[in-house]
C-alpha cells in the first residue's frame, strides 16, 4: 500500500514526499486505519518495522483537523529512554511539518533545573503532544503541571521496554490521570504475561496487530567466537584493531562493565565513548552527538541504544556479552546493515552462554558462523553439537592469559507546490 492511499491529510503526504516516503511498512499498512477508525490498538512489532510511523501519522492527521482544545495536551506518547523520547520529537516536527498549529514537547530526566522549568513552562501553556519518560512525567503530575483530564490520545511506545525498567506503576498511575474516553495504542517488540497485563489494564476492546520478528538482513556478516571469559578483551581489542572501521557499537550486559570497557580501551588508544544510566543527560546528548558526527568510532552501552536510536551507517555491532533474550539480539544487530548497506555482527560466547546461542540461532534460523580466534587470543573451548543436550559437560583447555601486547587503533522536498524544506528526516521507526 502507498502513504496516498490512506486517509490522512494532503499536508502529511507533502511531508512524506519530502522524505521520500512512498510505501507503508506492513505495521503502517495494518494499524494506521484502525488508529483513524478510533480503536484502541496493541502492537507487536520490533524497532526497525516502522511502529512510530504508525501511531504518529494518524494522530496527527486527527490533531491537525479534529476538534480538540488548544490548551490542553491532547496526546501523551510515553517512551522508556530520553533518546527515544528525543528522536520521537524529531519524528513529530518532520511529519508535521506542513500542518499548522500543531506543538510538541519532549519531556525526560536528568537535566538540570533551567530544563525542568522550561519543560513546567511549556506543559501549562498547553502543547498537542508530550513524550516523556515515566519517571519526568510523575515529577510534572505530582507538581500540578500538567493536566491531562481532556487527553484524547495515550501511546506507549517500546511498552516491554519499559516494564523491564520497572516502569508497571509509574504507567499505571500516569493513565488514573486520564479519562476513560482516550484513545489508547500500545506497541512492543514481545509480549510476554506482564506486557499482557498491562494490556488488559489500559487498553479497551483492542485490536490486535502482529508483525512477526524479522530475521537480521541478509547482508549482515554474523560470527561467534567461542571463547573464554578472560580472553574477550583481547578479542575485542583485535576485531577493533581494524582501520577501517570507524562507525562501530559494541554492547556490554551492565554500566560497570560499559565503564571498565571504555577505561580498558582508551588506555589501549581506542577512541571510544561509553553510554550509560549514570550519566548527566548533558553528558549524554554530547557523546551520542559526537558517535553521530564521527568524533567518536566506537560507541560502547548497554541496551539502552538497542532499539530507537536511527544511525543507519554502523559497521560493525559487537555483543561483548550474548544477550539472555533471542530478540535482544535481533534488535542489536540490526543496527548494522541499515538502508541496504553491508555490516558486521560479532558475539563472543563463553560455554556459560552456549545455550542462549543456540535460541538465538533457532530465532534466526541460521547458524552463526564460529570460526577460530584472532591470533595470539588463545584456543577455542570445545563446545557441544548443536543437537547436543544442555547437560553435557564442556570441553577444552582451561583459559590461557592471552599476551599484553596488542595493536593500537589508531534534498529539497517534493511537495505538492510547497517550497519549504522538513528540518529533520523522519527515521523509519
Amino acid at each position: 500500500m502507498y502513504f496516498d492511499e490512506l486517509d490522512i491529510s494532503d499536508e502529511l503526504l507533502d511531508a512524506l514526499d519530502a522524505m521520500n516516503f512512498e510505501k507503508c511498512t506492513p505495521i503502517q499498512e495494518q494499524a494506521i486505519p484502525k488508529i483513524l477508525e478510533g480503536h484502541d490498538l496493541m502492537g507487536i512489532a520490533q524497532t526497525g518495522t516502522g511502529k512510530t510511523a504508525a501511531y504518529l501519522l494518524p494522530v496527527l492527521d486527527e490533531l491537525s483537523h479534529g476538534n480538540y482544545p488548544k490548551d490542553s495536551v491532547n496526546c501523551i506518547i510515553m517512551s522508556p529512554t530520553r533518546e527515544l523520547a528525543q528522536q520521537i520529537d524529531q519524528q513529530v516536527e518532520g511529519f508535521a511539518y506542513y500542518l499548522d498549529g500543531v506543538s510538541s514537547v519532549a519531556v525526560y530526566g536528568g537535566n538540570d533545573g533551567i530544563r525542568f522549568e522550561q519543560e513546567r513552562k511549556g506543559l501549562e501553556l498547553g502543547a498537542d503532544i508530550i513524550i516523556a519518560t515515566p519517571g519526568r512525567l510523575i515529577s510534572h503530575l505530582n507538581g500540578g503541571h500538567i493536566d491531562l483530564k481532556k487527553t484524547s490520545f495515550f501511546i506507549l511506545d517500546e511498552a516491554d521496554r519499559m516494564l523491564d525498567m520497572g516502569f508497571y506503576d509509574d504507567i499505571m498511575k500516569i493513565a488514573s490521570y486520564l479519562s476513560d474516553e482516550r484513545q489508547t495504542i500500545m506497541f512492543s517488540a514481545t509480549m510476554p504475561e506482564n506486557i499482557q497485563k498491562l494490556a488488559q489494564n489500559i487498553l479497551h476492546n483492542p485490536v490486535e496487530v502482529k508483525i512477526a520478528v524479522s530475521k537480521p538482513a541478509e547482508k549482515i556478516q554474523q560470527t561467534a567466537f567461542l571463547c573464554y571469559e578472560g580472553m574477550k578483551d583481547r578479542i575485542a581489542e583485535k576485531v577493533l584493531s581494524d582501520d577501517s572501521l570507524d562507525r562501530v557499537i559494541l554492547f556490554a550486559s551492565s554500566k560497570m562493565k560499559v565503564k571498565e570497557l571504555s577505561l580498558a580501551l582508551k588506555r589501549k588508544g581506542f577512541n571510544v565513548g561509553a553510554m550509560h544510566s549514570d550519566l548527566e543527560q548533558k553528558e549524554r546528548d554530547e557523546i551520542m552527538l559526537g558517535f553521530k558526527n564521527r568524533r567518536i568510532s566506537i560507541l560502547i552501552a548497554t541496551d539502552i541504544v538497542s532499539r530507537g536510536i536511527d544511525i543507519d551507517d554502523i559497521q560493525l555491532v559487537i555483543n561483548y556479552d550474548v544477550p539472555r533474550d533471542p530478540e535482544d539480539y535481533v534488535h542489536r544487530i540490526g543496527r548494522t546493515a541499515r538502508a541496504n548497506r553491508e555490516g558486521q555482527a560479532v558475539t563472543l560466547v563463553t560455554p556459560r552462554d552456549w545455550q542462549h546461542l543456540l535460541k538465538i540461532e533457532k530465532l534466526i534460523e541460521k547458524e552463526i558462523e564460529k570460526p577460530d580466534l584472532p591470533e595470539d587470543c588463545g584456543e577455542k573451548p570445545q563446545m557441544p553439537s548443536s543437537s547436543g543436550s544442555s547437560k553435557r559437560r564442556y570441553h577444552g583447555k582451561r583459559n590461557r592469559r592471552p599476551s599484553s601486547h596488542s595493536k593500537k587503533a589508531s534534498s529539497a522536498p517534493k511537495g505538492r507546490g510547497k517550497s519549504r524544506k522538513p528540518v529533520h528526516k523522519a527515521a523509519k521507526d
